[in-house]
Order: C-alpha cells, then sequence, then structure tokens
C-alpha cells in the first residue's frame, strides 16, 4: 500500500472540521420560526439567516452528494437554494423578514424533496 500524500490528508481533516452533521430539528425549528404567524424579532432577524444559510449549505451538499440534482425538481430547487443563500439580507427589517421567509419556504421545499426522493429517509 502507498503512503497517503499529505497534502490530501491536511485537505480532508480540513473539510471534516468544517463539516456539520445536518440537525433536523434544528432545521425545522428555525423554519417555523420565520415562518409561523408571529414575524421574528428584529434582533433575531440575522442570526436566523445565518442558520437558514447554514441549512441550506448542508441540505444542498446532501443533495449534491447523492446526485438528486439529476432529479429535474430537486435541481431547480438546488438552484434556487443556492441562489438565495448568496443574496444579501436587506437592511429595511420587513424585507428582511421577506427574505428570511423565502429562505425557510426554500429549506422546507428543498428537505420535503430529498425526502421524497428518499435522500433523507427520516423525511420521507
Amino acid at each position: 500500500m502507498a503512503p497517503l500524500d499529505e497534502d490530501v490528508v491536511s485537505g480532508v481533516l480540513a473539510a471534516m472540521r468544517r463539516w456539520s452533521a445536518l440537525d433536523g430539528d434544528a432545521l425545522l425549528d428555525d423554519v417555523g420560526a420565520v415562518i409561523d404567524d408571529v414575524v421574528p424579532a428584529e434582533d433575531d432577524v440575522e442570526e436566523l439567516a445565518e442558520r437558514l444559510r447554514g441549512h441550506l449549505m448542508r441540505l444542498v451538499a446532501v443533495a449534491v452528494a447523492n446526485k438528486t440534482d439529476e432529479d429535474e425538481q430537486a435541481a431547480e430547487l438546488i438552484e434556487r437554494a443556492r441562489d438565495i443563500r448568496s443574496d444579501e439580507l436587506p437592511g429595511d427589517y420587513w424585507r428582511a423578514v421577506g427574505h428570511l421567509r423565502r429562505m425557510a419556504w426554500s429549506v422546507n421545499e428543498l428537505l420535503e424533496r430529498l425526502g421524497a426522493v428518499r435522500c433523507l429517509r427520516e423525511y420521507a
């Protein structure tokens, strides 16, 4: 067996350190907090936006790793998730709430699609 390349091992270790597991309960809590009838407090907007971006990032990574992007509907949801994740959070409170809600719906729809195509069994 050939020795492992130090750069490859370092790259794998760095990726593992950045990785965080998909926490379905936290994801659903954040989606619920944003699309609930009660509007999120202004002080919570930035934190919720960061968490939703993280959920989108993890869901897209799961989808791509499992080749779910070959499914047409999943591919559209992945593209929408990437677009909305990269958008800046508006400075105006009500526009920021609208942006949060679009992100939350994107998280929810992608989660449901990944369950429907059996990528995430517990959400099928």
